[in-house]
């Protein structure tokens, strides 16, 4: 009997294409920490199911946050089978260059690094406008100091880039804290404002009824409040259990989230219902809801609460970047330099020392430009949804293609991710449609770098096919992984 050909590709690397990082040692608490305080579900449980209540009103806005968490559920069912078989360190992003050619690829890593850049600055502006906002609440000031908030803002970030690169272990503790901290914190808040307001509980009145308000709008923007939840799959290769962990955290982060969100929704409506016109129209409507209350240390606790999570947010959101970048670079698609990884650390020091930067000048370029800090968290905030969201099309299109490269694709998940892919479609379009003026010159921003990315990419494929030959690394099983397994060392 003759024997079986031997294959022509190794199945063992001599050495993984992401070396230099710390590879299979965080635990799952750290991987689900990332993907949680990229959410930030705490400062966005105080930020965005007002937007949704104004518009919808507060019955609509279950319904729209109710459909938001089954819409992301799909996506994280998509995402899942990718997650259970390939480790990963560019996220959405190398799962689709396994799927698709590079040109595919790039445009998706590129809606990948709008995403988690302007969640960055989002973050960080809103860690400056919170914490400013603790001596507002505290009856020290009475506006917004932009040099205060620049100030707030280096030092965040500063702290950010130092605790980054002194390895991914410290910095998931740090966020692990820092986003339980604010969860516990906003958790009671809203506990509590529902118990002060429960002449009227769980009614879900209109607090401000708008006749024009739109479901699918609403919609729109409750789904925003979920993304971020798959910047796990950027800690696959650090992960200890890749296979496992990274899955587990896909599926229970939008759950977890969904109950915070739905607890803010349903108390913040009820309290708003009897609210005066001055707090409705607020840029922080729940503080002055709390100070008209005649309760200023829970407005002060409120601010320190949503500052804490923004931080927590920026900090995941740039470590997620990073890894995009250190991909990137890896791949020689940009300067080799971001691919490299500290000797002794083992973290991207140099992707984390210039993301934190460029992320840092964000919010100080808008200050000092005259922009006001409320508008610019939002606008950021809906940037980074775009982002996300064209990752996502992306990213469900690629599975069962995956899949049915490794001869593993079932009609569920061909279903399952063609129908979502198009429910994100119809969101994207219905967005940029019913959106305001401002939010449409966002959307315009960000679909018109998508297309000059697009082209650009196109053009160099065409002239330089060999500059996107590597595109596509991940974190390949080397002799060290063999030898490390009990009974073989």
């Amino acid at each position: 009997m003759p024997s079986p050909p031997v294959p022509s590709v190794p199945l063992i690397a001599d050495e993984s294409p992401v070396r230099g990082l710390t590879r299979r040692q965080l635990p799952f608490v750290a991987v689900v920490a990332q993907s949680v305080a990229a959410i930030a579900p705490a400062g966005t449980s105080a930020v965005t199911p007002l937007f949704v209540i104004v518009a919808a009103g507060g019955a609509r806005s279950i319904a729209a946050f109710l459909t938001a968490l089954v819409v992301i559920m799909f996506v994280a069912l998509c995402i899942r089978p990718m997650a259970q078989r390939v480790a990963v360190v560019g996220g959405l992003y190398s799962y689709v260059a396994q799927a698709y050619d590079a040109r595919t690829a790039l445009v998706t890593a590129w809606s990948a690094v709008v995403g988690y850049a302007s969640v960055s600055v989002a973050g960080l502006m809103a860690v400056g406008l919170y914490t400013n906002h603790v001596a507002i609440s505290a009856g020290v000031t009475q506006r917004v100091s932009q040099v205060a908030m620049s100030v707030i803002v280096v030092l965040a970030a500063v702290v950010m880039a130092f605790v980054m690169i002194r390895g991914v272990k410290v910095s998931a503790v740090v966020i692990l804290c820092i986003e339980l901290l604010a969860v516990v914190v906003m958790v009671a808040l809203m506990l509590w404002l529902g118990y002060t307001h429960r002449d009227q509980p769980w009614r879900l009145s209109d607090a401000h009824p708008n006749p024009d308000g739109s479901l699918a709008l609403s919609v729109v923007v409750a789904v925003s409040a979920f993304v971020g939840f798959e910047s796990s799959t950027t800690l696959s290769a650090e992960a200890r259990r890749p296979f496992r962990s990274v899955p587990r955290a896909l599926l229970w982060t939008p759950l977890l989230a969904g109950v915070i969100y739905l607890l803010a929704v349903s108390s913040q409506s009820a309290a708003m219902a009897g609210a005066s016109e001055s707090v409705r129209e607020s840029s922080t409507p729940l503080a002055a809801l709390f100070l008209s209350d005649g309760s200023p240390a829970a407005a002060v606790i409120l601010d320190v609460g949503i500052a804490t999570s923004f931080l927590a947010c920026a900090m995941a959101s740039v470590n997620a970047l990073v890894r995009v970048l250190f991909t990137l670079g890896r791949e020689h698609i940009i300067p080799k330099q971001f691919g490299a990884a500290h000797r002794r650390l083992h973290t991207p020091a140099f992707a984390t020392a210039f993301a934190t930067s460029v992320v840092a000048l964000g919010p100080l370029m808008f200050l000092w430009f005259g922009g006001d800090p409320e508008e610019g968290v939002r606008d950021f905030l809906t940037l980074s949804a775009l982002g996300y969201m064209g990752s996502y099309v992306a990213a469900c299109l690629a599975a069962p293609r995956l899949l049915r490269r490794m001869g593993e694709l079932t009609r569920p998940l061909l279903v399952a991710s063609w129908g979502t892919a198009s429910g994100l479609v119809i969101l994207l379009g219905l967005g940029a449609t019913m959106s305001d003026s401002g939010d449409r010159v966002t959307f315009l921003c960000f679909f018109g770098s998508v297309a000059v990315v697009a082209i650009a990419v196109v053009v160099i494929y065409a002239r330089w096919p060999a500059r996107f030959a590597r595109v596509g690394v991940f974190d390949e099983t080397n002799r060290d992984d063999v030898l490390a397994l009990p009974g073989l060392r």
